[in-house]
Parts: C-alpha cells; sequence; structure tokens
C-alpha cells in the first residue's frame, strides 16, 4: 500500500513538474524576425488591417520608452495592438465574460535581444480560450487563425510604413476606422 501512494505522489510531482516547466512555451510563442524591429511591426499593421474579420489596429506601444525616460538603457520593445469587434462583441456583451476585456486588444510584441535578432511573440489564443469553456474557445480559436495571418511575411514586397501612435485618438494613423480601443 505505501509502494501505491509513494509511486501516486511521485507521479504527481512529476506531472506538476512538467507542466510547470513547459506552460510558458504553451501559453507563449516566440519566433525570430527576417527583417528589423519597425519593419517587422509595420509588416504586422498592414497584415492586420487586412485580415478581414472586423479587425483594425488600436495603437502602437514602445514598452521601453518609460524606462528609457528614467535613464535606462533597453532594447526596443514595440507591441502591436488590434481588436476585431466580431471577436470582442460577443465576450463584451455578456456579464459572465467581460472580465475577459483584459486580454483586449489582441498584443503581437516585436522586440530585439542582446543576440541582435528581432523577434515576435505572441500568446496562445487557442489555447486560452479553451481555458474558459466552447463559446470562448470557438472566438479565441478563430483569433488564433487570424493571428498567425498577421505573421505572414512576403518578403517580395516593399515595407509599408509603420503607424505610430493609436489610430483613432488624434495621433499620427488617425482615420484609420479604429476607435483607439476594443
Amino acid at each position: 500500500m505505501v509502494k501505491i501512494i509513494a509511486s501516486f505522489l511521485l507521479g504527481a510531482v512529476s506531472v506538476t513538474a512538467l507542466l510547470w516547466h513547459s506552460a510558458s512555451s504553451l501559453m507563449f510563442s516566440e519566433r525570430v524576425s527576417p527583417f528589423g524591429v519597425e519593419e517587422t511591426v509595420a509588416r504586422i499593421q498592414e497584415n492586420m488591417q487586412n485580415a478581414g474579420n472586423g479587425w483594425s489596429l488600436s495603437g502602437l506601444r514602445n514598452a521601453a520608452k518609460p524606462i528609457q525616460k528614467d535613464g535606462g538603457n533597453v532594447l526596443p520593445v514595440l507591441m502591436v495592438e488590434g481588436c476585431s469587434t466580431r471577436y470582442s462583441g460577443p465576450i463584451l456583451k455578456d456579464d459572465n465574460l467581460r472580465f475577459l476585456s483584459i486580454l483586449m486588444p489582441c498584443k503581437v510584441s516585436v522586440y530585439k535581444k542582446n543576440d541582435g535578432k528581432v523577434y515576435i511573440a505572441t500568446m496562445n489564443a487557442a489555447l486560452i480560450g479553451r481555458l474558459f469553456g466552447a463559446k470562448v474557445g470557438g472566438i479565441m480559436a478563430n483569433v488564433a487563425n487570424d493571428q498567425a495571418k498577421f505573421l505572414e511575411f512576403d518578403a517580395s514586397k516593399p515595407a509599408p510604413k509603420m503607424i505610430e501612435g493609436t489610430p483613432g485618438a488624434g495621433g499620427p494613423g488617425a482615420g484609420s476606422g479604429a476607435d483607439g480601443g476594443c
């Protein structure tokens, strides 16, 4: 009987350790970009605007800027933010799901590391969605499919111009039809 309990506990600890170790790679994805930071951002922005399904740009955040203002030296970190009312609407209209607004807008992070390469990070929207039931799971599966389109780059096409600021908020990029949020 002691061997059975010990085996069960060892198995539970092993599974917990495995999940703990692999959770970040399941929840988030990181890949190298073939372009520089600004060109990567510009291509993602263009792809997001052309993805259909109600997607529009919500903003571009420079996560490194506050650190630089405080005198810190940090490599570039830009976050492209976009929203689709087709996907956000059903969640924001439901009182029981509105707390998921914390995940909005959809973000794609583009940053440089000390190895000199530019990286793109995304959240695994499909996996996160499944954690909240069938309705959210279905919506987030669609978000994940569109998110994959945001990251398809055609190197034979010239780079578009990066849209800075918050579209629709009066700054650069205003007039794109976005309200600056989701």
